[in-house]
């Protein structure tokens, strides 16, 4: 396994949700010196310095001040939720007279199959009271806790012909028997460090436990959960610090919620963006609309491999494969930002990187789903480029990607945040 696979699959392993997928990126970027904003002080920025802020503890901007005058921003955005099952506020269900079970509501568009019959546990965010004030715990039950049972084959013979999953009945996980009643707000709290009474409240979400792999028969491929989009949030990331000075003031955006629309305060079409834009812009003495308009996003956001058993479900001429490059993505009325510049610029970024590229777009009789460009940009207008790694089970707890891919995305995201980057009337300058 390479260094790149191990520290991906590590950093996976340690964030079961958005919360501990930013938490520890934000601990990767004080490892590296950048320093924590917080959106209730005034921003005092020095040439040189790195800075990042987060939002709801779940999304995060992080940036640097040129040492010299610059030119606009060069933004990546990837974000750091994943399809999954989030407990109800009272979830303890009892059934059948014997059995103790979790109700759960759907967090975004899952496949609901791969989630049966796997080990599974629960890992999020608690309020607790501590010291007279209300303070935030992340937690992760790091056992094997609950598991989703199938029904036999012999009491639904239909099971292989096709099935549609109520989540109600179908998908609530086995916490355990009758004598488990009460217990779970117990494991809670001993998980948080606090008394059961001192809980006020929880944001917490179903993971599964299976760690992420490196497979194949030359290694060529990679298994983990939550690989869309942490798998792009982690490249983005390296690449961002591994970068050198350039001319334009790099920015690394994580937003959360993104499977369910990025309609919230810590979304991609929440303010954040612009007002974290609208400070540097402040704090450094630039116009802000002329700053934007010499600025440029890439919208990171994993992409649809061409299936190896159904190959009939990819465009005829657009197929990308895992460990091909990373994939331009394209749509005519938009759901991909790309246009015609926006493909040439990163096109250019990847020759210069050594990087392969590929391109996809929805076969045409098939709906695709959004991505965090035209979310965002809808705030902030500014050219945009939408890309992703190629990836097979998009939307399963247990997705597949090509083992090279992530080190291409490193490779590309460096070269983008220090590359020139500079918008004239004959054209732009990288």
């Amino acid at each position: 396994m390479t260094e790149t696979n191990r520290k991906l699959l590590d950093f996976i392993d340690a964030s079961p949700t958005a919360w501990h997928a930013c938490a520890n990126l934000a601990k990767r970027l004080q490892s590296d010196g950048y320093q924590e904003l917080f959106e209730t002080d005034r921003w005092s920025l020095c040439p040189g310095g790195k800075y990042f802020a987060r939002r709801n503890g779940t999304s995060l901007i992080a940036f640097r001040i040129p040492k010299d005058d610059y030119y606009g921003f060069l933004m990546m955005a990837a974000h750091d939720d994943s399809p999954s099952f989030k407990l109800r506020g009272k979830p303890e269900s009892p059934s059948a007279g014997y059995y103790t079970r979790l109700s759960v509501e759907r967090y975004g568009s899952m496949l609901c199959a791969p989630w049966l019959d796997r080990p599974l546990s629960v890992a999020g965010r608690v309020t607790v009271r501590e010291g007279g004030k209300i303070t935030v715990k992340l937690i992760n039950i790091q056992r094997d806790l609950l598991l989703i049972p199938n029904l036999a084959i012999h009491m639904d013979r239909t099971a292989n012909d096709g099935k549609k999953y109520d989540i109600k009945a179908d998908m609530l996980p086995l916490f355990g028997s009758e004598n488990a009643a009460g217990r779970l707000e117990a494991i809670v709290a001993e998980a948080a460090g606090v008394k059961p009474e001192d809980v006020i409240s929880t944001d917490l979400y179903l993971y599964p436990r299976t760690p992420g792999v490196v497979f194949g028969a030359d290694e060529e491929f990679i298994a983990a959960p939550r690989l869309d989009d942490l798998q792009c949030a982690f490249g983005c990331t390296e690449g961002f610090l591994a970068s050198g000075e350039g001319k334009n003031v790099p920015v690394l955006c994580i937003f959360d919620n993104e499977e369910v629309g990025s309609t919230t305060k810590q979304g991609a079409n929440s303010d954040f963006l612009v007002d974290a834009l609208w400070r540097i812009c402040e704090a450094t003495g630039h116009d802000f609309y002329s700053t934007a308009a010499a600025s440029f996003m890439v919208s990171a956001d994993n992409a649809h491999a061409v299936h190896p058993n159904h190959p009939e479900y990819a465009d005829s001429q657009d197929r990308p494969r895992m460990n091909g490059g990373i994939v331009i993505k394209h749509h005519a009325n938009q759901k991909y930002t790309t246009d015609a510049v926006t493909e040439a610029v990163f096109a250019e970024i990847c020759r210069k990187a050594g990087v392969p590229v590929q391109h996809y777009s929805n076969r045409a009789d098939l709906r695709g789903g959004t991505t965090l460009g035209n979310i965002s940009t809808a705030h902030v207008s500014v050219d945009s480029v939408d890309i992703g790694l190629p990836q097979l089970a998009m939307h399963s707890c247990y997705e597949t990607a090509g083992s090279e891919d992530t080190a291409h995305l490193i490779r590309a995201a460096k070269t983008y945040f220090e590359c020139e980057f500079h918008r004239t009337p004959e054209g732009i300058e990288l």
